[in-house]
């Protein structure tokens, strides 16, 4: 626990002196109090427990005050709070590999049924894009509230040749920031890029012709307005260099979640009278995770599959932050005081 204004904790060791204070006038209170003819006849008739019971409401006001110290010393704790994640781009993979039956009933049909099933999961006020990508990648639906329309446009992928991953980050986040200027086809084949320039470097190329305005890259993983969530059971064979399009997500803030599916070995698939192998690139997967400050998962199963989106619901609707927590304090310590008075006027007909 951390503390912005530490120097109030210096008050604690004014509690001490309380104690002491407090052990004084007890013994001052004991000499100046009458003489009984028997002494021990009082002793007998207030018994061991109302002996203890006077004590009770001093050690709530002092654990009060402890707590009001604490409290304005403004303490800083990691707490799970709810996250203001507003849009979630979920892109997923449509290539033919997708056919296959290691993952039951299929792939395809194992990924659409737990994309819709994380998005039931969701908030209400979480808005959902879906891109769909294979040898290009395309906005299926831009992002919105209606469940309903997500669902249709999930259950309407239809399986395309090739695998575009990098293009799929591009075109995502092309759909969450709509007035950047981000063009995945003028970054793959326009403007005349040269072989080997980057991604960055043709932004500011684009900027400072004035098309878009300029860009500044922001700390990696620092946008906390959306998320894109990217599935796939392959390698990249065309479109945007995959780490590439995982610097431009990172240079905006913008988390890449991976979530890898199919056979890490690689796996010969026939499709429509024609075979391909593929491959699951993990390495590849976990370095668009961790250049994004976000995280890789393999799902294996169908069953996999569906904890993995479980586990993105909560990490995406619940994240931990480091958090003021004083006004907590402050409200214990009120608490203990009321407490305290009420007794003392409840058991003694005064306050302490």
């Amino acid at each position: 626990m951390n503390f912005l204004w530490p120097q109030f904790l210096w008050l604690l060791l004014l509690t001490p002196l309380l104690v002491l204070l407090y052990v004084w006038l007890l013994r001052r209170r004991k000499k100046t109090a009458l003489r009984y003819a028997s002494l021990s006849i009082v002793r007998e008739a207030m018994g061991v427990r109302q002996g203890l019971k006077r004590h009770v409401p001093p050690v709530l006001f002092l654990l009060a005050l402890c707590a009001l110290i604490v409290a304005a010393a403004r303490p800083m704790a990691v707490i799970s709070l709810p996250s203001q994640q507003e849009t979630i781009i979920l892109a997923m993979d449509v290539s033919g590999s997708m056919r296959a039956t290691d993952v039951q009933p299929n792939r395809l049909v194992a990924a659409q049924n737990a994309a819709k099933a994380f998005i039931a999961d969701l908030p209400r006020h979480v808005r959902v894009g879906i891109v769909a990508f294979a040898g290009t990648a395309q906005v299926v639906q831009p992002a919105t509230l209606s469940r309903e329309d997500l669902v249709v446009a999930i259950d309407k992928f239809q399986l395309q040749r090739a695998t575009a991953i990098g293009s799929a980050i591009v075109v995502s986040l092309a759909e969450l920031f709509p007035d950047a200027g981000i063009d995945v086809g003028a970054m793959t084949y326009g403007r005349e890029r040269p072989r080997g320039q980057s991604l960055d470097k043709l932004d500011k190329d684009i900027a400072a012709k004035g098309e878009v305005k300029e860009f500044t890259p922001v700390a990696p993983g620092s946008y906390d307005s959306a998320a894109i969530i990217l599935l796939t059971d392959g390698q990249r064979t065309t479109g945007v260099d995959t780490l590439e399009a995982a610097k431009m997500a990172a240079d905006r803030g913008v988390r890449v979640y991976t979530v890898g599916i199919g056979t890490v070995d690689g796996e010969t698939i026939g499709f429509e009278g024609w075979s391909m192998r593929v491959r699951l690139d993990e390495e590849t997967l976990k370095a668009v995770a961790t250049r994004t400050q976000a995280e890789y998962f393999y799902a294996g199963s169908a069953e996999n599959l569906r904890k993995v989106y479980q586990t993105l619901s909560s990490r995406l609707t619940v994240e931990k932050k480091e958090t003021e927590i004083s006004a907590l304090l402050a409200l214990a310590g009120a608490l203990l005081a009321l407490v305290s008075a009420g007794l003392s006027l409840a058991w003694f007909n005064r306050v302490l």
